[in-house]
């Protein structure tokens, strides 16, 4: 067996697993909202490019995590483990980011709109790579049972402060300095802070391990789609699907927020800045006495009733039109998930095998991210063509997204709550 020689975690690691996630987590905040926004803004009106790329984006990230993660997992080298995909990854990733808006400059719309595609899809493959499969094993590398709760608080930490800092700070830049200004500072932060943190890094050595009893490395990739896994936890799948239903609804309306509340709404990327922040901060504020009360009572009814209220939200943002009831309503949705997700995630890791707990988190990515970002911007999509205002940029005709597709997801996050029933009826049948 293969074990880690434990290591203290010294403040200059600490200081670099925060550079780390922070600017991973904002990179990520801006690819799932911004990018989405600069497609409508300056490739094309249609809606269908936006819903090609986030499943695109989804179906690359899920695979990447996948495969670079085993692949980490069997690398040996003077550099390390994680250290090459985390240091090479991220100035990669900045790189790619830079490069992204690029796109703009090319006048044929199809062959931009492929374009883009391509561009957000290898922008995702080094972000996979080096945030969602390197940094986050070096982090359980270098974890003990003393620091492990520490360094959760630190990742989840950063993931808020990525998601405030986004909302707020990303609109205000672009409307002050234009897309390119910002996606150039945004890459050039990304590769800066990946090749310091990167050539500073350190990893635990290895202890000797018995290298005759690993298989290859498809045979090891393939067990994550070993049937009979599916048999032997039956109740963590069905776990998985309320995961993969609730995400698609959000998924539904998600890719297209900023795109609606610009330009059917009428707000500006600075009033939504300051929305967005509002609802982000109160949501993670919101997310930690859920999580506490969610442990303490009964994590099932807490989803539900969070997954009910988390609906109603979304059909009345799709209600309102003054900033201040858009701030609430918003607060309703992305909080009542927020803390639906953070439950479901802590019910899951209850529920995961010992001995393959790295595994199902992969599988996890399937039903979390490839499936739902799939899904549900296609229906968004589709919504949008046949209910949206029409519109036209330059030689492109498209649509202005209207407040259908918050009260389709909304519907549709609802028929998540027959995944915990069917929990429910799984375990009185046991009794």
């Amino acid at each position: 067996m293969k074990t880690d020689i434990p290591v203290r975690i010294t403040p200059k690691t600490w200081i670099i697993m925060a550079a780390l996630a922070l600017t991973g987590q904002i990179a990520w905040a801006v690819e799932n909202s911004w990018f989405n926004t600069f497609v409508f803004d300056t490739v094309t009106t249609d809606p269908r490019p936006v819903a090609w790329m986030v499943a695109a984006s989804a179906i690359t990230a899920t695979l990447t995590t996948l495969l670079m993660g085993t692949l980490s997992d069997r690398t040996r080298s003077r550099w390390g483990r994680r250290r090459p995909y985390i240091l090479f990854g991220y100035v990669l990733w900045g790189l790619s980011t830079i490069l992204f808006p690029m796109v703009a400059y090319i006048k044929t719309v199809s062959m931009a709109v492929l374009m883009v595609v391509m561009a957000d899809s290898i922008m995702t493959f080094f972000g996979s790579t080096a945030n969602d499969a390197a940094f986050n094993a070096w982090t359980a590398d270098i974890a003990t049972s003393d620091t492990r709760g520490r360094v959760e608080g630190v990742l989840n930490l950063s993931l808020f402060l990525a998601q405030i800092v986004s909302m707020v700070a990303a609109g205000i830049l672009i409307d002050t300095f234009g897309y390119f200004i910002f996606f150039y500072s945004l890459g050039g932060i990304v590769m800066l802070v990946g090749l310091v943190s990167g050539l500073l890094l350190r990893e635990p050595p290895l202890l000797e391990e018995n290298e005759q009893k690993r298989g290859s490395f498809w045979a090891e990739f393939a067990e994550l789609l070993n049937p009979d896994i599916l048999k032997e936890n039956r109740e963590l799948f069905i776990l998985l699907l309320f995961i993969m239903i609730s995400s698609i609804g959000m998924q539904v309306s998600f890719p297209y927020m900023i795109v609606y509340l610009e330009n059917y709404v009428g707000v500006s990327k600075t009033e939504f800045s300051i929305i967005g922040g509002a609802v982000m901060l109160g949501s993670a504020l919101f997310s930690i006495p859920f999580g506490i009360l969610a442990d303490k009572w009964n994590k099932r009814r807490m989803i539900a009733i969070a997954m009910v209220v988390s609906s109603l939200g979304g059909i009345l943002l799709s209600l309102v039109y003054s900033l201040p009831l858009l701030a609430l309503s918003g607060l309703l949705w992305q909080a009542f998930a927020t803390a639906s997700s953070i439950a479901s995630v802590a019910w899951l890791k209850d529920l995961l095998p010992e001995q393959q707990r790295g595994k199902f988190l992969g599988i996890r990515m399937i039903f979390w991210i490839a499936i739902p970002m799939v899904i549900g911007p296609w229906i968004g999509s589709t919504l949008i063509q046949q209910f949206g205002i029409p519109t036209s940029s330059g030689s492109s005709a498209g649509f202005i997204p209207v407040p259908i597709i918050f009260q389709v997801g909304s519907v549709i996050s609802l028929f998540a709550l027959i995944p915990l029933a069917m929990i429910q009826q799984k375990r009185k049948a046991e009794a």
